[in-house]
């Protein structure tokens, strides 16, 4: 028997902060901060601290079609540069999350890259264009939250 065709889709996002990549990469490794910033987060169940390679956690979602409940598992930590997670779903296969900080001269450049290396298809230009539209809504709520937390 074949297996279904799948496709892969990957989105990135950046923003720079004000602040050293330490205080972006804590902040964000935080799975308890999501809700304040990433508009589909509404509930975490996790350790209220950065997390480290092997932990897991649990997240709900609001999406349009209803609530969807995601258990991720840390795939890798290299603090304070990159950070990657992964969430098994039945509606578009695994998702990943990647982020990385770059840090230079007291500012850090923040990637958010979202993959899904096996999805049934791709997302429609509307999607996409949803996907874009959170992402640059979450990435200037990171960037304003981390800020005022320095001053």
């Amino acid at each position: 028997m074949n297996a279904p065709v799948t496709v892969a889709f990957e989105r990135s996002h950046d923003i720079v902060i004000d602040a050293p990549a330490r205080a972006v990469f804590d902040y964000v490794t935080n799975p308890q901060s999501w809700p304040e910033w990433l508009a589909a987060s509404h509930h975490i169940d996790s350790e209220n601290r950065p997390l480290d390679t092997g932990e897991l956690f649990h997240e709900k979602w609001h999406i349009r079609s209803g609530e969807v409940s995601l258990n991720w598992i840390v795939r890798s930590c290299i603090s304070p540069k990159l950070w990657i997670v992964q969430a098994e779903t039945d509606f578009i296969g695994p998702i990943v999350v990647q982020y990385t900080c770059e840090e230079k001269d007291g500012h850090t450049t923040f990637t958010r890259t979202l993959r899904n290396p096996a999805r049934k298809k791709l997302p429609t230009d509307e999607q996409i264009a949803a996907m874009d539209a959170e992402a640059a809504v979450g990435l200037a709520n990171i960037k304003r939250n981390v800020e005022a937390r320095r001053r």
